[in-house]
Formats: C-alpha cells, sequence, structure tokens
C-alpha cells in the first residue's frame, strides 16, 4: 500500500506510475477526495475538542466561584456529543480511505522500462548455450510416461486436471531438488521456515493476493481461509504487527510449500504436462531490509536463484518485466527462464520481486534505527529460488538419452541416491 501523503504530494508522478502499469487511475482521485474529507473532519474534530476544554475550564472556576454553571454544563455535553458524532464520521473516512488505498497498485521503479506486454520485457543477462543432442528429443510429459514417474491421469482420478501424482524415482527427484534448493538457501543465509499451508484474509490482503487475486487462489469460505498461492504469503506475515530492531536486519527466510493457484483460463498446448499445474512445489526466499539496501537485496536474490540453474547446468536468462507486465503489488521484477530443448521455447522458473515499503505497510512491518528516532516502515522482497515443475521439465529434456533414459545432473546425486532415471 502506499503511503496517502504520496499520493497527496506527489499526485501526478503517482498517476503516471499507475497509467505505465495499465492500471485504473481513478481511485487516486476518490482516495484524494476521502483525504481531505478525513482531513476536514480532523481539524473540527480538534476544534471542538479545544472548545472542550476551554468550556470545561470555564465550568470549574464558575463552582469554584459558587456560580450557577447549568448552562454551561449543557454546552459541554452538546460539545461532547458533537465530538463522538465526528469520531464515528471519521472512523467511517478512514475505513473506507484504508480500502481505496488497497486498490492502488504499487508505482514501477524509475529503472522498470515503459511497456504493456510480455513482448516488452527486456533481456538483461543469459548464461550458457542452448544444448545440443544428435536425436529428436522428447518433450517431458512424453518421457514421464515412458518413464513411469509422474502419473496424471492417477492425479485427475484423485482430484482434478493439473494436480500430478510423482511416483517412485519421479517423487525422490522432486524431494532432491527441494533439498538441494534448502540447502543452498541455508549456505546464503536463509533462515528456513515451514509455515502453514493455510492463511488468513489479513494475511492475503497484507502481501496483495486480496483484493488483487482472489480469483486465482482456492478458498475455504466457511473457514474465511485461502490455500498459499506461493510461501511468499506466510513467509512474509511472519512479523506482520511487529517492530525489530535495526541490527535484525537483513532478514533473510526461505521456505518450502506446495502452492496452489487455480489458473483459470490456462488452456492449450503450452500448459501440457508440468508446464502449468494447479498443486506446484516451490523454495521462496524472503527478505526484509532497509529501504536504501533493497536494491541491493534484489540483486542478491537474483544471483542465489541464477546459481542454482547454473548448478544444474541449465541455459537461461534473465527479463527485465515491463512496466505493464509487473504484478500489482511489485516496484521491479526480473523472470529467470529455463529453455526446452523439446519443446523449443523459454519456460519461467522463478520470479525476483522489489516490493520496496508497499507490503510492508499494509502488514505494518517496521524497523527501529539503531540511530533512534521512530519506527520506520522496511522494504521487502521475495524470489523463487525454485519453483519446481518447469525447472523439473526442463532437465528431464536436457539430460535425456537417446534410449529414453535421464541422467540425473552430478549436483543431485547425495540427493536422489541414483544417478539415472530409467
Amino acid at each position: 500500500m502506499l503511503d496517502i501523503r504520496v499520493v497527496r504530494e506527489n499526485t501526478d508522478l503517482v498517476r503516471a506510475g499507475i497509467r505505465r502499469k495499465g492500471e485504473d487511475e481513478t481511485t487516486v482521485d476518490r482516495a484524494l477526495a476521502l483525504d481531505a474529507q478525513r482531513r476536514r473532519l480532523l481539524q473540527h474534530a480538534e476544534a471542538l475538542k479545544n472548545k472542550k476544554n476551554t468550556v470545561s475550564a470555564q465550568v470549574a472556576a464558575m463552582k469554584a466561584r459558587k456560580e450557577d454553571a447549568a448552562a454551561v454544563i449543557a454546552e459541554t455535553r452538546a460539545v461532547a456529543e458533537e465530538i463522538k458524532q465526528l469520531d464515528e464520521q471519521l472512523r467511517a473516512v478512514e475505513l473506507e480511505l484504508h480500502s481505496v488505498m488497497l486498490h492502488i497498485p504499487n508505482i514501477p521503479h524509475a529503472s522498470v522500462p515503459d511497456g504493456r506486454t510480455p513482448a516488452d520485457n527486456i533481456p538483461v543477462a543469459h548464461w550458457g548455450e542452448p544444448p545440443v543432442i544428435d536425436f529428436t528429443p522428447k518433450p517431458h510429459w512424453e518421457l514421464i510416461e515412458h518413464l513411469g514417474i509422474v502419473d496424471f491421469a492417477r492425479g485427475t482420478k484423485i482430484t482434478g486436471a493439473g494436480f500430478p501424482v510423482f511416483v517412485g524415482k519421479g517423487a525422490r527427484l522432486e524431494r532432491a531438488l527441494i533439498s538441494f534448493f534448502l540447502d543452498e538457501a541455508a549456505e546464503g543465509g536463509y533462515t528456513e521456515l515451514l509455515p502453514p499451508l493455510l492463511v488468513n484474509a489479513e494475511s492475503a490482503t497484507g502481501t496483495g493476493q486480496l483484493p488483487d487475486k482472489e480469483g486465482q487462489m482456492y478458498a475455504d469460505q466457511a473457514e474465511g481461509l485461502y490455500l498459499v498461492p506461493t510461501a511468499e504469503v506466510p513467509v512474509t506475515n511472519f512479523y506482520r504487527d511487529e517492530i525489530l530492531n535495526e541490527d535484525r536486519l537483513p532478514v533473510k527466510f526461505c521456505a518450502y510449500t506446495p502452492c496452489f493457484r487455480r489458473e483459470a483460463g490456462s488452456y492449450g498446448k503450452d500448459v501440457r504436462g508440468l508446464n502449468r499445474v494447479h498443486q506446484f512445489d516451490k523454495v521462496e526466499l524472503v527478505q526484509m531490509v532497509r529501504p536504501d539496501t533493497s536494491y541491493d537485496a534484489l540483486e542478491n536474490l537474483r544471483e542465489s536463484a541464477e546459481r542454482l540453474l547454473r548448478k544444474l547446468g541449465l541455459h537461461y536468462r534473465v527479463l527485465l518485466m515491463c512496466a505493464g507486465d509487473l504484478g500489482f503489488t511489485q516496484a521491479k521484477k526480473y523472470d529467470l527462464e529455463v529453455w526446452s530443448i523439446a519443446q523449443q521455447r523459454w519456460l519461467e522458473v522463478s520470479s525476483i520481486s522489489n516490493f520496496e515499503s508497499y507490503q510492508a505497510r499494509r502488514l505494518n512491518i517496521r524497523y527501529r534505527p539503531a540511530s533512534g528516532g521512530k519506527p520506520e516502515i522496511l522494504h521487502t522482497l521475495n524470489g523463487s529460488a525454485l519453483a519446481l515443475p518447469r525447472v523439473l521439465a526442463a532437465l528431464l529434456e536436457q539430460y535425456q538419452t537417446p534410449e529414453g533414459k535421464v541422467i540425473v545432473p552430478s549436483v543431485l546425486h547425495r540427493y536422489t541416491g541414483f544417478q539415472v532415471i530409467g
């Protein structure tokens, strides 16, 4: 959530940022109108409270002189009643203002390029070369069926489409990737959390899934709970409504969770196999930092995710996302994509995002400066390191043999206990 003072004092900048994202800027008008109404009410209430204090002092003086203060007491009561009514109006306006502010998106950082579609995203780095093999590679969904390591049909029977069952070496390879990612995060100074897989509406609102992404989450309406679409939600809420000492920063958390996304409207050849599923495994990195260090932290997160891909030997590229392809809450974002040798296209495996103070203000997470002074809002960041489905798809396709076997990358051997699948 943006600071209302920023909206009030830098209105043109805020409007321009909203337009760059292709979002509705009329919310700014509503926010400014409510803010003006709130300040008028505050000024009126303050004037009445001063009047009440003056009249109360007058009553005390009259009583001390044994004068009849009935009329003045009546006036005091009338002022007190008016103050009560004003306070009720103020609470209602503040609630409405808060609701409107939740619908104003974060503003893109100055370094974010203009653009409205994925075609406007800018490649800023790459590693490796597209793998070359001397036979026609099978797509991962054919390899999976041949090797019997993921069962889509029985997952559909058990739950529905998009809920695969990992079997045998497929399950062990999935677990190996999770353990590898978590161990690498630990070496990078991250503290591991194992969070709940259900969150309440307050948590989802704090990180920005609500009110923006209701349609993408699985919800238990009776309990008011949501299955996590990403570990970002419970992990970033860990310190909600708390004040941290500056020497506690940076906070660095990692967490593995299954993630649940409805992915409404997804269909076609690009969602075959593991390309897009409703339940998938992911290791998430979250940082909470001082505002002046958050863009260094963004590059640190990016490097952490890239390092995993390099160790797995996967050809990848890094995209700087354009303003129109940023999420509602993000100020700047990189996407990491791996090359699918069989599908001949890029597959997204990680998003690395800086939210600046947007999430922390919603979550009321602050830090107390070591130099003293009032607590300040910190900055939050997160990144996938990594999301497993497309990483696994790329691994299977790149490391397949002409016989239909798959060679397991050496960095995973100590986790899998085997070197070949098939």
